[in-house]
Formats: C-alpha cells, sequence, structure tokens
C-alpha cells in the first residue's frame, strides 16, 4: 500500500492507524509506505512514530505522481495499492479491490467515487463532468471515476506507461486511460467518498485545463485517428 503526502499533519494519523489495523487482519498485505512529498509540517514526524511503516521523504515537493512513483519503485511486490492521506477513501475496501483483481485476473480495479455517500465540491463538478465526457469520447469506454486515487493495480501492467505518467495529480488519469486505450483489463467498483482532512491542494481552473491537455496527449499517443480526424474536417470545410 503506497500514500502520497504532502502537507497532511491534520488527517494521516488517522488514516494510519486504520491501515495498521487493516494489516494485522489481512495477512496479504505485506508492507505500508508513505512517501513524504517535501512536507513541511509535522507529516513526517507522524510517519516516524509508527515502526510498522516504511517512509520515503522528498527533500522537495516533487507532485502527487512523482511520490507515487518512488513508492512504486521501491515496493518489493507485484500488486500495488494506492490510496490517499487525508481521509476521504473507505480503506477497509481495500481487501475487497484485491479479491477483484486476484480472482477475476485483473490489471486494475479502481474505486469510482460513485457510491451512496459521495462528497464532491459543487464548483468542480461541472468541470468533472465534461473531462468525463471527453475521455469517454476518447477511449469509446463509459468511465464512471477518471481519477480516483483508490485503486489496485498490477506493477507489471503499470511498467509500460511509467516514463509517460506525469509528477502531478494527473498521474490516475493517465493511468486510468492508458490502460483503457491499451486494452488492458481494468474494472470500476463503487465506493464512497468523503469530506477531505486538511486544504486541498488541487487548483480548479489549472487542473482542469491541464487534464483536458493530458486526454488529448494520450489520446494521440494511442489513437491519433481518434483527435486528428475531426479536426482535419474542419479544417477542410473551413478551406472550402
Amino acid at each position: 500500500i503506497i500514500i502520497p503526502a504532502y502537507q497532511e499533519e491534520s488527517g494521516i494519523n488517522n488514516v494510519l492507524t486504520e491501515l495498521i489495523n487493516l494489516k494485522k487482519e489481512n495477512q496479504f498485505i505485506d508492507e505500508i509506505i508513505v512517501v513524504d512529498d517535501g512536507s513541511n509540517d509535522k507529516t513526517a514526524e507522524i510517519v516516524r512514530s509508527y515502526t510498522e511503516l516504511k517512509l520515503i521523504q522528498h527533500s522537495y515537493n516533487r507532485g502527487y505522481g512523482g511520490a507515487l512513483k518512488t513508492g512504486i519503485n521501491n515496493a518489493k511486490n507485484s500488486i500495488i495499492v494506492i490510496t490517499d492521506a487525508d481521509c476521504t477513501y473507505p480503506n477497509d475496501k481495500i481487501p475487497n479491490l484485491i479479491s477483484e483483481l486476484v480472482e477475476n485476473d485483473l490489471d486494475m480495479v479502481v474505486g469510482a467515487r460513485t457510491g451512496k455517500n459521495t462528497n464532491h465540491s459543487l464548483a468542480r463538478k461541472p468541470a468533472k463532468w465534461i473531462i468525463r465526457k471527453f475521455a469517454n469520447w476518447v477511449t469509446k469506454d463509459k468511465i464512471p471515476d477518471l481519477n480516483s486515487g483508490l485503486r489496485v493495480f498490477k506493477k507489471s501492467s503499470f511498467i509500460p506507461f511509467k516514463n509517460i505518467v506525469p509528477e502531478g495529480f494527473s498521474f490516475t488519469t493517465t493511468i486510468t486511460l492508458g490502460m483503457l486505450l491499451g486494452e488492458y483489463k481494468v474494472k470500476f467498483i463503487p465506493i464512497d467518498y468523503f469530506r477531505r482532512s486538511g486544504k486541498s491542494k488541487i487548483s480548479p481552473i489549472r487542473d482542469t485545463l491541464n487534464f483536458i491537455k493530458l486526454i488529448f496527449k494520450i489520446g494521440i499517443y494511442f489513437r491519433p485517428l481518434k483527435i486528428f480526424f475531426p479536426i482535419s474536417i474542419v479544417l477542410i470545410l473551413i478551406a472550402i
């Protein structure tokens, strides 16, 4: 289990306690890695107080994706779980996600934030809807949650995308689109989503534009005609 953490002193204690108890109850959970991404609060100090965990620290803030890549590179097992340090995800569902992956020989299982109890920012809903619709058109799949931070995947399935996943928040978007367009076996399972502890690091306007740009890039990488053909038709019509 990998937890990227940046300035999460207000919520990480609860998350770590929850995950340690989960590890005690499930023998197949072998290691918990926290990647402190250059925090200057008490995040690392809190993590260091738990002897059952492995702490890796960045000397500067590399970003959400950068922290996850560090964790994956240092993980010794073939199945990776990622979750957040802000108390938003129902980590008690992790064993279910792992079982789903193993029993059905899937490449990735995503905890889709479409359960009965979900707490999404109203300001972000229109942007999320536009991004999801655009991603659905590019992939020809119905994607219930493009960038959920609670997911399980095979390390071997991640390796082909290692060099294209970014250092920032769009890590999860990239791996979702990449696996769907690469025809990997992906399944979405509904989960709840709670109000976060601490302050969000996401900038709604900047990150929305970055997500749209990213979908274009991934679409061009895997299905260039899907992107370029409509643009070509429009340019031909303008020329005529």
